[in-house]
């Protein structure tokens, strides 16, 4: 029986280090409608100000990723988790909203090479069988943090500023920063509790599949990312001494890099592209809910911060039960197609039976629940996917693309509601908006992903699985 430490040792580490993250990210939502008449801000503007975190995130997800891969994750996180917390500190420090805004695209800017650089992490952690449910395990830092923030932030607005609120929750990155060093390695060979067994077992296996990978980026394929032998050029194998004629030569013998043709590949690679609008689409519709659902709780109670706070922590109970069920169900089946679809479509009717029928206080608390669950689903089996169809070499600007572009949805969602609810006077039609947003998303990724085959199930060997 092989040890399992890693779970217990990587996993933790990374979802407290993203649940300060995504705090410092998120606390916002609950802190923007309590800020009163010494800092006004029209539903436009605070859609801006939680939006334009977004358009900071984008602009160091391929480095951070390739930092990540050709250095170190371990290392790259460190740097951003301090600098994050700089940023986090300096939200409630604002003196206009011009700054706040400044601040806010800063924390974006420092927080947007975390989420790629840990997905190589554990890339280098956790074979494919096991790469769904490490991903949603981590990512259940996501709802976790959206539990522990809305109560804790409406429980401190209650009892000081809001600018303390900002400062003082903007300080733990500062702390876990040190953890994060002494607990986390970048790979099996670097880790020193590990076991030699797991270690060994880890290596051979993550080694296995990488070389059973299609040859996406080696140097050839075909439109779909897989391998192909068309256009391929196969050069005689030349022995060393001897020039590509078969005539003795001096020079030593040099093989093409197939990393440079990789990257250029990984860039207009259709299914990485297609990963790019699944993202973006089904982003605009996760934070532009997220980030909206402390304002739609408060106007559906009118309660207390520390009320409307445990009230909006509500919905992502569910979604933290349904992120890791879904995994699950992904890894086992190997079917990431429905476990990114159908979450989603369950999201859509959540979202369009909560805003065109008027419900009592209870139900619709129960659809935003529903909603929550939906679009948090499908996060692990999602992130799965890349680093199977993609070799090792691209991987990392694969991830930093999809994640980059992707989260200019951040940007769209919350503005988009924000603008609407301007110009409508309700919510409800930014809302419904979403619900577009998010079946683009599940029609992409219904009629973009391949369907499971046979083969599909997880374990199956590497090369023979479909996303």
């Amino acid at each position: 029986m092989i040890a399992r430490k890693r779970w217990a040792y990587v996993i933790p580490v990374a979802v407290v280090m993203y649940m300060l993250a995504y705090l410092d990210r998120t606390n916002v939502a609950v802190i923007l409608p309590y800020i009163g008449d010494d800092f006004p801000l029209s539903a436009g503007a605070k859609g801006l100000a939680s939006g334009i975190f977004f358009v900071g995130y984008l602009v160091l997800q391929i480095p951070a990723a390739v930092l990540a891969a050709k250095w170190s994750a371990r290392k790259t996180v460190l740097i951003l988790m301090i600098a994050w917390a700089f940023a986090a500190v300096l939200c409630g420090l604002v003196q206009s909203e011009t700054q706040l805004y400044l601040a806010r695209l800063l924390l974006g800017l420092f927080e947007g090479g975390v989420w790629p650089a840990v997905l190589i992490l554990l890339a280098s952690w956790f074979p494919q069988a096991e790469r769904a449910r490490a991903n949603a395990l981590w990512m259940t830092c996501l709802p976790i943090s959206a539990i522990l923030m809305s109560p804790l932030s409406g429980f401190m607005l209650d009892h000081m500023s809001w600018r303390w609120v900002f400062v003082l929750q903007g300080l733990p990155p500062l702390v876990w920063a040190v953890v994060w060093w002494f607990a986390v390695a970048d790979r099996p060979a670097r880790a020193r509790w590990i076991s030699a067994a797991e270690r060994e077992y880890l290596e051979a296996t993550l080694r296995a599949e990488e070389d059973a990978k299609p040859a996406f980026a080696k140097q050839g394929c075909d439109n779909r990312g897989f391998a192909s032998s068309r256009g391929l050029r196969h050069p005689a194998p030349r022995k060393a001494g001897y020039d590509n004629r078969g005539f003795a030569s001096s020079r030593g013998l040099r093989h093409p890099d197939p990393r440079k043709a990789g990257y250029r590949q990984a860039l207009a690679n259709r299914q990485v592209l297609l990963l790019v609008g699944i993202y973006f689409f089904w982003i605009t519709g996760f934070y532009g809910f997220s980030l909206w659902l402390p304002s739609v709780v408060k106007t559906m109670t009118g309660g207390s911060a520390t009320a409307v706070g445990f009230l909006s922590a509500v919905p992502y109970v569910l979604a933290l039960a349904g992120m890791v069920a879904c995994a699950h169900w992904s890894d086992r089946t190997g079917n990431r197609r429905l476990a990114v679809t159908v979450p989603l479509l369950v999201a859509i009717g959540g979202l369009l039976l909560g805003n065109l029928v008027h419900w009592p206080a209870a139900v619709q608390l129960g659809l935003l629940c529903v909603v929550a669950t939906g679009v948090y689903m499908p996060y692990g089996p999602f992130w799965a996917i890349p680093s199977r169809v993609l070799g090792i070499e691209v991987v990392a600007v694969a991830m930093g693309l999809i994640n980059a572009l992707g989260n200019l949805g951040g940007f769209a969602g919350p503005y988009l509601v924000g603008w609407l609810t301007d110009v409508t006077g309700t919510a409800a039609t930014g809302f419904v908006v979403l619900a577009a947003f998010l079946a683009v998303a599940a029609g992409l990724a219904f009629l973009g992903l391949k369907p499971v085959t046979v083969e599909g199930s997880a374990h199956a060997p590497a090369a023979t699985r479909h996303p």
